[in-house]
């Protein structure tokens, strides 16, 4: 018996519908903040990842799926920003569009162990705005995700803020830590040993007990800011106390990709665990020229849809039902008329099925609830003499008789 591959997971019917609802609710709230749908491929040549997420980043060392043809070098997506870059850029968007508020779904790839709320295939949900470095355009961005977690139903997250800088001020921040852990270094983690030499702010992005200790013992907090950085922060900070979004700053949070400058952002929730983020995002104001493209500001952010089915609490959204009817038809003469039946109310849009399984009557009222029905029509001998069907309410538990001539009517009330 063949089965899934570790780290990838079979969404089942049952699960589906989760899936399209919450699908639904970000094409609605992206739609009010003015946001359109892109679809990049998920595959793309690994150079461009390898120059925007950074050679040092782990991702590239570790987990990105790699496709090798005989001349090219092909990765899995491991996340979506750099591909939504890539295609603004190649597709002259810039030029057609100038500013542009872009939003997508859809799968991602790493090959890393998996673990709660972290597969090989997982899936994104992620926007993109280029063409601004206006500090209202982070608070819009913030105070998105945070509408799109209160429609998903979840409580109890944490928005974590900070702010990079520019990139003199990110070059300044890797001087004074490296400065900072001189005397520390032993204490580090081998992986951190290591990106002291290379490339310090993933030291704060480490994971590990001991580093994680170390690093909330400095005393770093804007210490590296220019005076024009510190101000788009201080913006962005008020504007998140105008629309009384809750935040916390975290001088600490760097984020693990080599892009971010300015403003970013991490939501975290306690129902995930050690590794507790639900989403992440902020600023790339260089990302765009360095991959060929004009100089323009960007930011965006990215949910994991699978942490977010962790964490969803809402139970009218998981015992929600649907307006399928059911029919079932007691005897082959019945059956014909049935099916015709079935047919009349597709086509007048109304969702509808039949019992296929020829199960009794007890049975099929079984499955119909099992399926959670709205309505149960049944149809036999007695009912095609008189021209009726037997009408189930079965929410209310309520059934009549109703004339073929009045069912459509009677459906859609």
């Amino acid at each position: 018996m063949y089965k899934r591959i570790a780290g990838t997971k079979d969404i089942l019917p049952d699960e589906v519908v989760l899936w399209q609802q919450i699908e639904q609710t970000i094409r609605q709230v992206f739609s009010l903040y003015n946001y359109k749908e892109i679809r990049p491929p998920v595959i793309e040549d690994a150079a461009l990842f390898n120059r925007s997420l950074g050679e040092s980043a782990e991702i590239v060392q570790k987990q990105m799926f790699l496709i090798h043809n005989k001349e090219d070098t092909y990765a899995l997506r491991p996340e979506g920003t750099a591909s939504v870059v890539r295609s603004y850029i190649e597709n002259n968007l810039d030029k057609t569009n100038g500013f542009l508020k872009l939003y997508y779904v859809g799968p991602m790839f790493r090959f890393e162990r998996p673990q709660k709320g972290r597969l090989r295939q997982f899936h994104h949900i992620g926007c993109e705005v280029i063409g601004s470095l206006d500090p209202d355009l982070d608070v819009e961005v913030i105070s998105l995700a945070n509408t799109l977690l209160t429609r998903f139903g979840i409580s109890g997250y944490k928005i974590k803020i900070n702010s990079l800088g520019c990139q003199k001020d990110k070059a300044k921040f890797n001087t004074n830590l490296q400065s900072a852990l001189k005397d520390k270094i032993n204490a580090l983690c081998e992986d951190c040993q290591v990106r002291y030499q290379k490339n310090p702010l993933r030291i704060l992005d480490c994971k590990n007990e001991e580093c994680q200790k170390i690093v909330r013992g400095l005393d770093i907090y804007e210490t590296y800011l220019c005076p024009e950085c510190k101000d788009h922060f201080a913006k962005v900070r008020e504007g998140l106390d105008v629309l009384k979004v809750n935040y916390e700053v975290v001088p600490y949070l760097v984020r693990g990709l080599d892009y971010y400058t300015g403003t970013v952002f991490e939501i975290s929730h306690p129902d995930l665990g050690a590794q507790d983020a639900l989403g992440a995002g902020g600023r790339y104001n260089n990302l765009v020229k360095e991959l060929g493209g004009p100089d323009l500001g960007a930011i965006g952010f990215a949910f994991g849809v699978e942490r977010l089915l962790l964490c969803m609490q809402n139970a009218a959204v998981k015992t929600q039902k649907s307006n399928l009817v059911y029919i079932i038809s007691l005897g082959q003469t019945a059956r014909k008329e049935t099916i015709k039946l079935l047919d009349l109310l597709r086509k007048n849009d109304i969702i509808a099925d039949i019992d296929y399984e020829n199960k009794s009557l007890k049975a099929a009222m079984r499955k119909a609830n099992d399926l959670g029905a709205k309505f149960v029509l049944i149809v036999g001998d007695d009912e095609l003499k008189k021209g009726v069907v037997m009408l189930k309410d079965m929410q209310k538990g309520e059934q009549k008789e109703v004339n073929f001539s009045d069912l459509l009517k009677e459906l859609k009330c």
